[in-house]
């Protein structure tokens, strides 16, 4: 299959009689609009492509016969923060491999406003897997961090990042994970294979994200927050650090989060857990029942790992936490296809995965999404412990050639479409079989997306308010963004 980047310069239709989103929102009518289709398929050409404009009708009462999707915009929920991927030392050690013309390829792909617009960066505190070899920014046993530099990300991190955020505007939300504290700091004294940072290094250890914040503002990249360690209940074969749900809220409680404060870093976001839904509750209660720790909590992080037991994704538990602790965010921070396979590029439920979590994600609550890598090579690294995954784009280095997976387009259709600022708007399926999220943006334009996961074409209406209605018929295997 050809692989091409979308340059679809989509017309938004005016839609005069809509005010800004604020909760006093009382009325919407989307009656003589147009709405736009935008369109991808399996077994087609359809890639971010417009496949229709509809006219809004007034209609009667919903049937028991049709697919029907009902969007409420007088019933709106969280404020959108953003759509983005991680760029790790993988990403831009590949990046640093391309011809100049494919590098501006690949940065207008993701960060382009006729790419996929992406609006958050995040990025790993020394290294992680996905880096060439483990390192950190101090000397091995520099207990004072007088040896702290981001050196070794001058040479490939961080000219890719200020290329990403140059070509998005000149900002982004930008935040940051650590995988392992360094190695002498640990109770097995290896930044693998798990271990406990030891109590006699935790000011050290808040000190060192300090130290990085502040590195990295010098460099003129704003640092939104953030989370306290990557996956804290995983022992992993590359860089990890296990925290019990009491031994993360009393680090930000006594440590990270008072010294941040004292180095006039108090404004940072952070967030908690970072790993899986299947604990998340847990975790939230240990940490948020605590006032002293909750006050320097933004909220939770989750990843998307938990199925590798076999069963479903538990997107019900974010909701629990979102009903528990209403003041706190939801932020997804990691999500990956694994077990590379360089004959499955174009393997469809990769995309659906990511499709049926940003839906169910977002109508549980989630402000923000990022999915991992955003860039690999043609073995899916590099990654120095062979943890070889897919990423949106691949590059193949050998040919100077950049493959897109139906990954990226249907991140796509979320990321160009629902922006920074855009609040969720309450939308129901009538049946299973289609799912479906819709967002108002700060500028009055509406999108609803629509997943179909079924082997069959589907007919079905948008009803926006009470009787305005759009017909639509949807592709087997195909999601569609519609704006209004």
């Amino acid at each position: 299959m050809k692989q091409f980047i979308p340059v679809i310069a989509l017309a938004f239709f005016a839609c005069s009689q809509v005010k800004p989103v604020d909760s006093s929102i009382s009325e919407y009518s989307a009656e003589g609009k147009t709405a736009t289709v935008i369109t991808t398929a399996k077994g087609t050409d359809l890639r971010l492509s417009q496949t229709a404009q509809v006219d809004f009708k007034n209609t009667k009462q919903a049937l028991e016969t049709e697919n029907s999707i009902f969007v409420n915009p007088n019933n709106t929920f969280q404020t959108f923060i953003g759509i983005g991927g991680a760029i790790t030392d993988a990403s831009a050690e590949v990046f640093a491999k391309l011809s100049k013309q494919k590098q501006e390829e690949l940065i207008s792909a993701y960060y382009g406003k006729e790419g996929n617009a992406y609006s958050l960066i995040r990025t790993s505190i020394h290294s992680c897997d996905f880096s060439s070899g483990s390192f950190t920014y101090i000397e091995e046993g520099d207990k004072e961090l007088k040896t702290f530099s981001i050196d070794h990300d001058r040479q490939f991190r961080l000219p890719m990042i200020k290329q990403a955020i140059a070509k998005a505007g000149g900002s982004m939300l930008f935040y940051a994970s650590p995988w392992s504290p360094p190695a002498f700091m640990k109770d097995n004294k290896n930044m693998l294979q798990g271990g406990k940072l030891l109590p006699e290094y935790y000011d050290t250890w808040a000190k060192y994200y300090a130290k990085f914040i502040k590195a990295y503002e010098k460099e003129g990249i704003p640092v939104w927050g953030v989370t306290i360690q990557n996956e804290p209940m995983a022992k992993q074969r590359w860089e990890s650090c296990i925290y019990t749900a009491e031994d993360e809220r009393d680090f930000l409680k006594n440590h990270l989060g008072p010294i941040l404060e004292k180095e006039g870093l108090g404004d940072k976001n952070i967030v908690v857990w970072d790993h899986n839904r299947d604990l998340i509750t847990n975790r939230a209660n240990t940490i948020f029942d605590d006032p002293e720790a909750a006050k320097y909590a933004w909220g939770t992080g989750f990843h998307w790992y938990e199925t590798w037991r076999g069963g479903e994704p538990m997107f019900d538990n974010l909701q629990k936490i979102q009903e528990a602790y209403p003041d706190k965010k939801l932020l997804f921070t990691e999500g990956c296809n694994e077990a590379f396979d360089s004959l499955k590029y174009q393997y469809w439920p990769n995309a659906e995965r990511y499709g049926r979590s940003m839906i169910n994600d977002f109508n549980r609550g989630t402000v923000g999404w990022t999915d991992w890598n955003i860039l690999l090579d043609e073995t899916g690294g590099p990654n120095h412990v062979g943890n070889l995954c897919f990423a949106p784009i691949h590059a193949d280095i050998r040919t100077d050639s950049l493959i897109y997976t139906p990954s990226y387009y249907y991140l796509g259709h979320f990321s160009k479409y629902i922006r920074p600022g855009a609040k969720r708007v309450s939308t129901v399926s009538s049946v299973s079989f289609l799912e479906s999220t819709s967002f108002i943006n700060e500028n009055g334009k509406m999108a609803t997306v629509v997943l179909n996961r079924s082997e069959k074409a589907i007919n079905y209406k948008l009803y926006v308010g009470a009787k305005q209605t759009v017909s639509v018929e949807i592709p087997a295997r195909a999601i569609q963004t519609i704006i209004y």
